[in-house]
């Protein structure tokens, strides 16, 4: 089964390459500009980008209210990577946040443009680990009790490193970029969430080989 509609919050960052990997998986997503666009979704993205940026442009476009309304009252699963996951998430100082996920991030956390780096993610469940990619990404300094860490960076000696990918109800969020790589299982996990019925299933590696 297919989710009912799919969108990719398009007013700043890489929507482009979201749309491309949901594509690659048989599905055309809608690009999101304004609240009426959000109308008979049940599938969002909210891409990396600037976050100060996407967050003035979010509420420039009157679309705050409608995507907490929607996530609170369980008919939209959200994928939030990098600066949509600090979005998604809770923190102190810039950018104004949706507050929607249990979780603190902080922005640019490992440094510059030029700190950037790509690095291997061990997915809980799954033997085969994922190619992160981290532009200017934010670090996930608390996880609620709630929250379930799907990812961690690889530690020292293949040991689970710090979280790197969270779910906690209909949202998933990433502090690097799968839409990155060809490796689909992030996306199809979240194409996987039901909104109405949240799956028993979390783990990643059911949804997709890579």
């Amino acid at each position: 089964m297919s989710p009912g509609g799919v969108g990719v919050l398009a007013l700043q960052g890489d929507a482009g390459a979201h749309a491309a990997a949901l594509e690659r998986l048989g599905v055309r997503p809608r690009g999101v500009r304004r609240r009426a666009d959000l109308a008979g979704l049940t599938h969002l993205v909210l891409p990396g980008g600037e976050s100060t940026t996407l967050a003035h442009l979010i509420d420039l476009f009157d679309l705050r209210d409608e995507l907490q309304r929607r996530v609170r009252g369980g008919s939209l699963a959200v994928l939030g990577t990098c600066a949509g996951a600090i979005l998604l998430g809770r923190g102190s100082g810039p950018p104004r946040r949706l507050e929607l996920l249990d979780a603190d991030l902080v922005r640019n956390a490992y440094g510059r443009q030029v700190d950037s780096f790509a690095g291997e993610v061990a997915l809980v469940g799954d033997p085969a680990p994922l190619r992160g990619v981290f532009i200017r990404a934010p670090r996930i300094e608390r996880v609620g009790s709630e929250v379930e860490v799907l990812g961690h960076r690889t530690g020292r000696a293949g040991a689970p490193g710090e979280p790197v990918l969270l779910r906690s109800g209909n949202l998933v969020a990433a502090t690097f970029h799968p839409e990155l790589t060809d490796d689909p299982r992030v996306h199809a996990a979240f194409l996987a969430l039901r909104p109405e019925h949240p799956p028993a299933d979390r783990a990643l590696h059911g949804s997709a080989t890579a």
